[in-house]
């Protein structure tokens, strides 16, 4: 047996005798035992081809000899019992040591632990080819490869290596884009994929736990009701009742300028880059340049206050009460299909660029080819109203004022599932990947599997909403609600444990009321106001990816 694995049994024994009684039964709980702190595990070391004595490794590592005990005179015979030990077979020495481990008392045992734990401290990672060493430290999760970073120079030279942070930020979907910054930039010597997944774990901690300083308040259209908001990249874009649409910035706070046209309430809008187009009670969209202001186009058709909308690309559906549904091209401003078939209202569409499906006040679900104007699937079974869609190209599912929810198969037209639990009017919904998370008028908040039709958390307990959910959002795996009790909440969307309110106005619970909100990875938009006076009417912008200070 070679000389390390020698080591590696006298170790054992050795930390052995030192955890338990003379008697082999382990100390009690209130024992202090004798700590090895700061050692790598005996079973990582590479056993030696040939015996080979402590002492020797010590100077062929360019290592000082061991400062021996100096309590006197060696004791008399000790010269000849060395001797004899090393002429005595591997197996033999072991026995040996067996038996004067027995009978040393606890101080020397740990005299002998100090002599053999720093052969046991071997920085192997610089003894390794650089190529071997960062193949070695791929298989450490990040915030260990963080950890290793503070062990030496040459640990934290081999752990800013970019392209082993590259391949752990796209283990944690760290995306490249993620990896730039609108404001900063990291030092030339950092890996800029370590800066995008030091950032990401920032602004994970921020959202979570709330450091961040307080809320840019952007106050603006009087005391009207925000109906709308859009939020795209910096700029902000509000819709209200007084028939304006206002821009902001989320960097300043600044309102840039009014979108003034509409002869009644805005009631929705949707944005891309800077092209914003709005739907109001005067039966027109606009479509508006957000940088300049500009009004492009007015779109007339529509007969009856456009109530809902949805772009995808160059291309806008439109739904009004006038029972039909548009599609728009938004470059040219030109009406390309009126898709007709609903009886009543048209409250809610969905646009995927292939299909289109709205959902109307007379409990139907309607499934469109917009290039043939034809009706694919009427989707029949709500009993009340419908409010509320979400479309994936494969699943259509639908909320309704009957209290359900129903995911349908958008190619067959056939109900998959019928959700049941809500008590009120689902007002809201957001599916993604198959989970879908509603928001109810009956105060909560739910998440279900849309394959399976389970229910996976109902987000609730004491620290659920008061009043109706007016909006909701999820992203990081995060979900956001917002409620006519003048808060809104944030909750883990994998355990459905409530983690804090991000937003609590001043008059909560007596008339202010948060009614929309809109998220990115790094921003929280808030509309907010009251119907009684009691709340001003503004926007409130959170940043979770604030400046450092430099």
């Amino acid at each position: 047996m070679g000389f390390y694995g020698t080591l590696k049994l006298i170790f054992y024994k050795v930390k052995r005798k030192l955890d338990h009684g003379p008697d082999g039964r382990p100390f009690p709980s209130g024992k202090k035992r004798c700590k090895a702190t700061g050692c790598l595990s005996p079973g990582t070391l590479v056993q030696a081809t040939a015996p080979t004595a402590l002492g020797d490794l010590r100077l062929a590592g360019g290592l000082p000899a061991r400062r021996h005990v100096s309590s006197g005179p060696p004791p008399s015979g000790l010269q000849d019992w060395l001797l004899t030990f090393q002429t005595w077979s591997g197996q033999e020495r072991l026995l040996a040591l067996d038996e004067l481990l027995d009978r040393c008392e606890s101080g020397q045992v740990k005299h002998v632990m100090q002599v053999i734990e720093p052969q046991f401290q071997r920085d192997f990672i610089s003894l390794l080819p650089k190529e071997l060493a960062l193949y070695v430290l791929t298989f450490l999760p990040p915030r260990d490869l963080l950890q290793a970073a503070q062990t030496c120079r040459y640990w934290r030279n081999l752990a800013e290596d970019n392209l082993l942070w590259r391949e752990k930020c796209r283990e944690e979907g760290v995306s490249e884009c993620a990896s730039s910054r609108r404001r900063r930039r990291p030092a030339a010597a950092a890996s800029q994929w370590k800066s995008a997944y030091i950032r990401q774990q920032r602004v994970e901690n921020n959202w979570r736990k709330g450091d961040v300083g307080e809320p840019t308040v952007l106050k603006g259209h009087d005391e009207h009701v925000i109906t709308c908001l859009q939020f795209s990249g910096d700029l902000i874009v509000s819709g209200s009742d007084d028939n304006s649409l206002k821009v902001w910035s989320a960097l300043t706070g600044k309102c840039l300028r009014t979108l003034a046209g509409h002869t009644g309430g805005v009631w929705c809008s949707q944005m891309a880059v800077a092209t914003v187009i709005s739907g109001s009670t005067d039966r027109t969209l606009r479509v508006w340049d957000a940088e300049s202001g500009e009004c492009v186009h007015t779109l007339y058709g529509h007969t009856s206050t456009v109530r809902c909308m949805h772009l995808h690309g160059n291309r806008v559906v439109s739904g009004s009460r006038d029972t039909t549904l548009r599609v728009w091209d938004v470059s040219t401003g030109r009406c390309e299909h009126v898709l007709t078939g609903h009886v009543a209202a048209v409250r809610c569409v969905q646009y995927d660029g292939r299909r289109v499906v709205s959902g109307g006040y007379d409990y139907n679900v309607k499934v469109w080819d917009p290039e043939t104007e034809a009706c694919l699937h009427t989707l029949q079974g709500h009993t009340n109203r419908v409010y509320s869609l979400q479309f994936d190209g494969a699943f259509v599912v639908s909320g309704s004022l009957d209290t359900s929810i129903r995911v349908w198969d958008a190619e067959t037209g056939g109900c998959v599932h019928t959700l049941t639990g809500h008590q009120s009017l689902t007002s809201g919904m957001e599916l993604r990947d198959n989970v879908l998370v509603s928001g109810n008028a009956d105060s909560t908040v739910r998440v279900w599997d849309v394959r399976t039709g389970q229910c996976l958390h109902t987000l609730q307990g004491p620290n659920k909403h008061q009043s109706a959910v007016t909006c909701l959002q999820f992203c990081r795996g995060l979900v956001l609600s917002s409620s006519d009790d003048g808060t809104v909440k944030l909750w883990d969307l994998r355990t459905g444990a409530w983690l804090r309110d991000v937003v609590a106005l001043q008059s909560r619970g007596s008339g202010g009321v948060v009614w929309r909100i809109r998220a990115s990875d790094t921003r929280l938009v808030c509309a907010a106001g009251s119907r009684n006076g009691t709340e001003e009417t503004k926007l409130l912008v959170l940043d979770f990816d604030p400046e450092e200070e430099q």
